[in-house]
């Protein structure tokens, strides 16, 4: 390795602590308001497990529950945390400060997803905690290697979504806030968290499939939860397009956010707010 290489990979990743070190502090600055995030939110999980309890569905459908609605706080992370960061920092007057930085604008958003994933999934134990705890979820015999391999395959899709939504709600402002709002509901409804995905059928399931968050929710149920899960696609496959997809998002990532340099330098006035 070169060491113009490695000076860029040091900044890279010193770029990147410091971005997800804000992120870490604020999370646990008001510790009271860890309790709020991380129970309110579970609300409507309890609310779907003790529904299909109260239809005598089998323990299994208890589990697909709890799995969705654990997901949810880091689906809510990518798209508020992650996708709109940028459009707030510009409304704030601070965008600019990320275009002058003498790092790769990469490296941010890589803090971003770091540290709203580290506080998403502090937030999410608490939901695993009252599945295992409360609900008492019957999980089949899992290997941790591999649930581990799926879920990090799942977060790194999910948050490769993330940096390509944030810089385009940067480009396309007001309109792309408005798609923020819409995408939180039907996102959650189309993947599937609170059922399998199989029910929308073969074409419907396809369709699906095209979210990250869809083929992550139905990877992680196959591997808790074993032929209860009623996979969509096999494990190996799921695990593949997680993969392919989150190269690609990253790739148009990079390129929106060159996209965005070049207009910043070229017009002037994307950092200006209301623009």
């Amino acid at each position: 390795m070169s060491r113009a290489t490695a000076r860029g990979a040091e900044l890279f990743l010193r770029a990147t602590w410091a971005r997800a070190y804000v992120r870490l502090v604020g999370s646990f600055r008001q510790p009271e308001w860890l309790l709020t995030d991380a129970l309110f939110p579970n609300l409507g999980m309890c609310a779907f497990v003790l529904l299909y309890r109260g239809l005598g569905a089998s323990r299994s459908m208890e589990a697909v529950a709890i799995i969705g609605g654990v997901l949810v706080t880091f689906w809510f992370n990518v798209l508020w945390g992650m996708g709109a960061q940028m459009f707030w920092e510009k409304q704030q007057g601070q965008l600019q400060l990320y275009f002058a930085a003498p790092c790769s604008r990469m490296a941010i958003l890589t803090g971003m997803a770091a540290g709203g994933l580290v506080s998403s999934t502090i937030r999410a134990l608490v939901g695993v905690a009252i599945g295992v705890f409360v609900f008492h979820v019957q999980l089949a015999q899992v290997s941790w290697p591999v649930f581990a391999a799926v879920f990090l395959v799942t977060m790194l899709a999910l948050y490769a979504l993330g940096m390509l939504l944030s810089s385009l709600f940067v480009l396309y402002g007001r309109e792309a806030w408005h798609l923020c709002n819409a995408l939180g509901e039907p996102v959650q409804f189309v993947s599937g968290l609170y059922f399998p995905v199989r029910t929308f059928g073969e074409v419907g399931a396809a369709l699906a499939g095209i979210i990250p968050l869809t083929l992550g929710v139905d990877a992680l149920r196959q591997v808790l939860l074993g032929p209860a899960a009623r996979g969509l696609l096999p494990l190996s496959t799921e695990i593949a397009l997680l993969a392919g997809g989150t190269v690609l998002l990253l790739w148009l990532a990079a390129r929106a956010l060159e996209h965005l340099e070049r207009l910043s330098k070229q017009e002037g006035r994307l950092t200006q707010r209301w623009q």
